[in-house]
């Protein structure tokens, strides 16, 4: 027996002893990681900067600290990181080029569109930019097709086929489970209902795809048409042969690529470009790297600060996990500190959002009407603006989007599943009391009737005479001029522009001249809002078991990832506002 205790005891001092040990193993590995994080990257002689694009294009970067802990096949990219990568890259004197090896990224676009003309604008400086790709898909291609070379693997594709668009409908399967969507709407164009109440897309839906995405095709065509010296006609023939499904030497003879070569002689291939010898040294910065290089422009010490306040995601919706969205109350109060500081003398609003709440968009755009009154508002559009996302955007001094932005969809809907008989189906049945006619109103568990179907449509009347009254307004425009272009239809950029629903095409960068011009002030310093988590702030902060359920599912699901945010949607239908302004849908260019 006293063996018995003495390996017992023996056994929990070795389990309490490992655990301190791995507990203090883990922290100085965490503060390890932290330091080189924040450790200045010195850029040497000869370097080069690799955009390794494989995951996902977010609209700004958030270190995470489960995603380098446990690490992931489904990177996530802040679209400020790439961006400001290229910049310090072409400032940058010891750099030499960028290689562009392409992989899967999602993204938008709009997004692809100005890290496409952030690339352009890099060329300038006389520095090349070389593409690889084992397999291009068609939205890396756009993006390398901006490059000097355009390099593919012998045995590999270029995804090069148009561009099409599938909605995901649930009527059927909300049938069989006995569930009833109980629609109230205003806009012939508003799509964002047609998924719980049909089989396929109205007439008008069809419409507005059909002419969206023939624009942004149409501005694909003749971005890659400009790079690569190919006619529009060719290259649309090129889509309707499938050339992904030929030999490589068919894409080359095509002019769609310049060379083919494996990837392990890429390195010599950039060597040649950068006028180096095979045994000359030539240093890679991955985007990891060029994050902690620092800017080469001085700091100003003016103390006048142009603020670009970024606001992404759904507004006031359920997240789903890991990501972001707008909240209103958070953004209100710091756009109030953006107001009330008189250091800041311009906001460029950045706002990449197919909206959510029709309350939370109107508190929004209060807020900004206020601070409009005190210094120039100026809206960057991202991939959408659409819906809620136009709403808060529609009082900006200047808006400006990418050719390929979503945006308009001016309209409302309310929904309200009634779950009587899937409650029949599992036998489960429901009696009330109440005290008053419409006490138990908004319960899922019947149907509503005459009187409350009739106030839920008034009152998603009313909301959509105030968001069409905003837009006017703010546009300087007629309610019945904003009208004609509203009903819930969805807009590109371009058409927006012409529309008057827009006034400036760009990008981040367009939205900030425009700003500082306003501004009026020749020292500045711009500043983003709000302030990243640091890194322990994400370590406490953030839900680690949905972060990685939410990462394995979508790096599971691949190019189908995007439906997950659908059936996240459809989890969180109970929680979501009854009167919303938003998108049905994420259109990405893969």
């Amino acid at each position: 027996m006293k063996d018995f205790f003495k390996f017992m005891f023996a056994t929990v001092a070795g389990i309490i002893l490992s655990s301190v040990v791995f507990f203090i193993i883990g922290i100085v590995t965490l503060f390890g990681m932290v330091s080189a994080s924040e450790t200045e990257t010195t850029v040497r002689k000869n370097s080069i900067v690799m955009l390794d694009l494989e995951g996902a294009l977010l609209e700004r970067s958030q270190d995470n600290p489960f995603e380098q802990f446990w690490g992931s096949d489904y990177t996530t990219y802040g679209l400020d990181d790439v961006l400001a990568s290229i910049q310090k890259a072409k400032e940058n004197e010891n750099i030499k080029g960028i290689y562009i090896q392409a992989g899967y990224l999602a993204a938008s676009t709009a997004d692809l569109l100005e890290i496409r003309n952030a690339l352009a604008d890099f060329k300038e400086s006389g520095k090349f930019i070389v593409a690889y790709g084992d397999q291009y898909t068609q939205g890396l291609y756009y993006l390398s097709s901006v490059a000097d070379k355009v390099l593919l693997n012998p045995k590999g594709m270029v995804e090069w086929r148009g561009m099409a668009s599938t909605p995901v409908f649930y009527k059927d399967l909300l049938g069989k489970l006995g569930i009833d969507m109980q629609i109230f709407k205003v806009g012939t164009y508003k799509s964002a209902v047609e998924p719980f109440i049909a089989t396929e897309m109205s007439d008008a839906n069809r419409e507005q795809i059909t002419q969206y995405i023939g624009d942004i095709w149409g501005e694909i065509l003749a971005d890659v048409s400009k790079s690569r010296n190919l006619t529009v006609d060719s290259l649309n023939a090129y889509a309707d042969r499938m050339l992904m499904m030929l030999p490589a030497d068919e894409t080359l003879k095509c002019g769609l690529v310049d060379t083919l070569i494996y990837r392990n002689d890429v390195r010599s291939y950039l060597k040649k470009m950068a006028n180096l010898k095979e045994d000359d040294r030539m240093p890679v910065l991955g985007l990891n790297d060029m994050v902690n290089v620092k800017k080469s422009v001085p700091k100003d010490k003016s103390g006048n600060i142009i603020a670009v306040y970024y606001a992404f995601g759904d507004i006031d919706m359920p997240g789903t996990s890991s990501e972001e969205g707008i909240i209103s109350s958070d953004v209100i109060r710091d756009l109030r500190d953006l107001k009330d500081d008189d250091d800041v003398k311009a906001v460029v609003l950045r706002v990449n959002s197919p909206g959510g709440s029709a309350y939370g968009s109107e508190q929004i755009w209060k807020a900004i009407e206020d601070m409009k009154a005190k210094k120039p508002v100026i809206v960057s559009m991202g991939s959408y603006a659409a819906s809620g996302g136009y709403y808060i955007s529609c009082n900006a001094d200047t808006i400006v989007a990418e050719p390929t932005t979503l945006t308009g969809s001016i309209g409302v809907f309310g929904m309200i599943p009634n779950t009587a008989g899937l409650m029949n189906k599992i036998g489960v049945s429901f009696d009330v009391v109440k005290t008053n006619k419409y006490s138990d109103f908004g319960t899922i568990t019947r149907a509503l009737n005459n009187d409350e179907q009739g106030l839920l449509q008034q009152m998603v009347n009313d909301q959509y005479e105030i968001f069409v009254g905003r837009c006017a307004e703010g546009r300087g425009m007629t309610v019945e001029e904003i009208k004609k272009i509203a009903e819930g239809r969805v807009w590109t950029g371009v058409r927006a522009k012409e529309l008057g629903l827009v006034d400036v095409l760009g990008g981040l960068d367009t939205a900030l001249e425009i700003a500082i011009q306003k501004a009026d002030v020749t020292g500045y310093s711009v500043v983003s809002y709000p302030a990243k988590k640091t890194f322990f702030e994400n370590l406490f902060s953030t839900d680690q078991g949905n972060y990685i359920k939410s990462r394995m599912i979508q790096s599971e699901l691949g190019e189908f990832g995007e439906y997950y945010k659908d059936l996240s949607n459809l989890k969180n239908m109970n929680k979501e506002t009854m009167i919303q302004a938003r998108l049905p849908f994420y259109l990405n260019m893969k």
